[in-house]
């Protein structure tokens, strides 16, 4: 019993793992070294896809007993990358009507920094409920919700050219499920925090350059 225990988790770490170098790795390279979204998946991208690259050739030792030919190599490695170009194009612009409050949340989801929309899309695979209530926002958005208007704000646009926060919904969930939410964000290195205010909601937020200590 606990041999099966030990290779399910075994199993199901194999298969995170690639989606958690994926996030992790660019968010890390975006809060350390304030690279460009772009450059920080590039390189995230890569190296999940050396990751993959070692997992089908694990997998075809384990069947052949050979490392295999220089064009198998290859073709190995071009499926990796094949298949992290292919995903991180399906995360970074498809969202579900569904996951959005309203048409307008919606249209602004690719205003949402890139390795924000990559981590929504993910985690969208285990939480197919998940709504986002709300992310980019103006000065005015504030007064019309009774709130003081914000100087600096996550919200807003910044100098990378995107939106650096979202809101999630946690209201009608359970305890559970919103704070595996707020686990998930956090461990990938996001900025979160919990608002009980106007409406309840999970703020999940990406460090800016322009707003220094800004959640």
């Amino acid at each position: 019993m606990l041999d099966w225990i030990y290779n399910l988790l075994k199993l199901i770490t194999l298969l995170v793992l690639p989606f958690v170098l994926l996030i992790k790795c660019a968010v890390f390279l975006h809060n350390h070294y304030h690279w460009a979204s772009s450059l920080s998946l590039i390189v995230s991208g890569c190296t999940t896809a050396l990751l993959l690259f070692i997992y089908l050739s694990f997998m075809y030792g384990k069947v052949t007993g050979k490392i295999g030919s220089g064009n198998a190599l290859k073709r190995r490695s071009v499926i990796a990358l094949l298949l992290v170009f292919g995903y991180s194009i399906y995360g970074l612009f498809f969202l579900s009507n569904s996951n959005a409050k309203s048409s307008e949340v919606h249209a602004e989801f690719t205003k949402l920094h890139p390795i924000i929309r990559i981590s929504v899309s993910t985690i969208l695979f285990l939480d197919q409920e998940l709504l986002i209530t709300d992310s980019s926002r103006k000065p005015e958005d504030y007064r019309k919700m009774g709130l003081p208007s914000k100087k600096r704000s996550l919200h807003y646009k910044q100098s990378t050219g995107y939106v650096h926060a979202i809101d999630i919904r946690t209201k009608g969930r359970s305890d559970t499920r919103n704070e595996l939410l707020l686990w998930y964000f956090k461990l990938m290195g996001f900025n979160t925090l919990r608002h009980k205010g106007t409406e309840d909601h999970l703020h999940v937020s990406l460090n800016s350059k322009d707003s220094p200590g800004a959640i």
